[in-house]
């Protein structure tokens, strides 16, 4: 895998995965016990903090691709694997 392929997957593994964690440790304002403003949807955070939020996806993108990775070295899961119908 070349350099440019590896930093394209990375980033794929990047984006997935700061999607997924959205939700996780977010708090809403009925939580907080901070009082909502006026058309506010009651899901909505109560505050969300981008740069750490990044730094945590960035980590877990990066165990993750290292996985993926040394999956692709050493080929311990292979397409012939998944072919679950034949």
């Amino acid at each position: 895998m070349n350099l440019v392929s590896a930093i394209a997957v990375y980033f794929l593994f990047f984006v997935g995965i700061a999607f997924l964690m959205l939700p996780i440790g977010m708090r809403t304002d009925e939580e907080v016990g901070a009082p909502r403003v006026r058309g506010q949807a009651e899901s909505a955070p109560h505050r969300f903090e981008l740069i750490p939020h990044l730094l945590k996806a960035a980590l877990v993108a990066a165990v993750a691709f290292g996985l993926f990775y040394a999956n692709y070295v050493n080929g311990w899961i292979t397409a012939e694997d998944l072919d679950f119908y034949h």
